[in-house]
């Protein structure tokens, strides 16, 4: 401990942009945090350190009775001034900035670049003159509950009306709500597809449910295993991550299977806009509207960002989500909600989609003539979506190269609920990179699945 203060080995130096008395205030109290003025050290009187620093004692004066209120210095008439005991916080280690992908190369994620701007803007600019003055509603906005209706029953072929169509701030949120909705309603156990996604998973793990592998094969999920569960976890139009979609005969299984057992399907249509060889098939809830949660967003046609997703509910699930919703956030952003019902309305949505249809049907195209030089690689999946799942290779080496080679991709163990015993594989996204980076992330992969002898 130093016991007074000493000029040679303390060099305080004031920042020249800031007053004088700031300066010094800040000078003095960096050297006691950083631990250069230790506790006890006596300085030196404020004659003296004016002297020193070429300032006015009065400066120096203030500057030490600002310090002392603050707690960093004491003042005894008599003793002088010291430096206070004060708690030394250990300097935090220097952060590690993660370094971005250079191919970015990630399933389910939209490219940036489609957003449609000037429509979006046009949109905000119609409905903001009434936008200030619409009213809250934790069901979400009519206008939208209303456009998204005659939408989804539209494209999608969903049977449901504004009054039981329920907004919510992404889908991450929807099912998280409804996971603690059913425990409330009973429900304790749920099947949820194996492999399925793995964040949505936990979040019904989070409110309160277990969750039984339900197995996967190329008709989708094998509905017939099901046995008590009261609720079932699926994405039947394009299975996350096989991208098969439910076989027709085991559509109709699940549909009898749900009204026998009064049992619930939550349906997570995720991407269902996305099919390039044929129409888009139906919502499963078309089958059964008093037995499936339909579930949609637009984090796969718009962008992920904007944090907006929507129920189509049975009529008795609509008033426990709502209050769940209303006691979860009170209700979905407005603005938001208006301008995606003014795009709808206006059709501006639906030309959006058909644009994007087109540009990843290219994409895909483009990704499987690179895959197909790769003779050990096995394709997955029916032509939609944004990413393709790849088999055949070892996953934690492939994903080792591609990671050195800073290509950003997905394996397929993560989304097993048992990753140590599930086969391997990548999904691998196209629709994210910028028409001027995708050829040069499609040779950066080829080469990684060269140099890698990925066999």
């Amino acid at each position: 401990m130093r016991d007074s203060w000493s000029g040679s080995d303390l060099h305080l130096e004031l920042d020249p942009a800031r007053k004088r008395r700031a300066a010094l205030e800040s000078a003095l109290r960096t050297a006691i945090q950083d631990g250069r003025l230790t506790a006890g050290t006596l300085l030196p009187s404020t004659r003296a350190l004016a002297t020193e620093l070429a300032l006015s004692r009065g400066t120096v004066t203030a500057a030490y009775d600002q310090l002392a209120e603050e707690g960093f210095l004491t003042i005894r008439p008599g003793s002088g001034t010291r430096v206070a005991d004060i708690p030394q916080t250990p300097a935090p280690p220097p952060a590690v900035l993660t370094e971005p992908p250079a191919h970015d190369l990630r399933p389910g994620r939209p490219a940036a670049g489609t957003f449609p701007t000037r429509a979006w803007l046009a949109a905000t600019r119609r409905v903001l003159h009434h936008a200030a003055h619409a009213t809250p509603d934790p069901q979400g906005q009519l206008e939208l509950r209303t456009a998204l209706a005659a939408h989804l029953g539209r494209t999608r072929g969903v049977r449901t009306d504004p009054t039981r169509i329920v907004v919510t701030s992404g889908y991450h949120q929807a099912v998280t709500l409804l996971a603690h909705v059913l425990r409330q309603n009973g429900v304790r156990t749920t099947a949820y597809e194996d492999p399925g996604h793995n964040a949505y998973r936990e979040a019904v793990q989070r409110g309160g449910l277990t969750t039984t592998p339900l197995p996967v094969d190329a008709r989708g999920a094998q509905v017939e295993s099901l046995t008590t569960e009261k609720a079932v976890f699926l994405t039947p139009s394009h299975q996350y991550p096989l991208g098969v979609p439910l076989h027709p005969h085991r559509r109709r299984a699940i549909r009898t299977w749900a009204r026998s057992t009064g049992a619930l399907i939550i349906e997570d249509d995720y991407d269902g806009e996305f099919r390039y060889d044929r129409q888009p098939i139906g919502a499963l809830q078309a089958l059964a509207p008093d037995h499936v949660v339909y579930a949609g967003s637009i984090s796969k046609t718009l962008s992920p960002n904007l944090r907006l997703g929507w129920l189509a509910l049975p009529h008795h699930l609509v008033s426990p989500f709502v209050q769940a919703k209303e006691e979860a956030d009170t209700h979905t952003e407005t603005l938001t909600q208006l301008v995606l019902a003014d795009l709808i309305a206006s059709h501006a949505y639906d030309r959006h989609i058909r644009a994007c249809r087109l540009r990843y049907s290219r994409r895909r195209r483009l990704l499987l003539d690179r895959l197909a030089a790769f003779s050990h690689l096995t394709v997955h999946g029916v032509p939609a979506g944004l990413s393709t799942l790849v088999t055949g290779m070892n996953e934690q080496q492939a994903l080792a190269v591609c990671t050195t080679a800073r290509i950003a991709l997905r394996g397929l163990t993560e989304l097993h609920q048992d990753p140590g015993t599930s086969p391997g594989g990548l999904l691998i996204g196209f629709a994210a990179p910028s028409d001027s980076a995708y050829p040069a992330a499609l040779t950066a992969l080829s080469n990684a699945l060269t140099t890698g002898r990925l066999n």
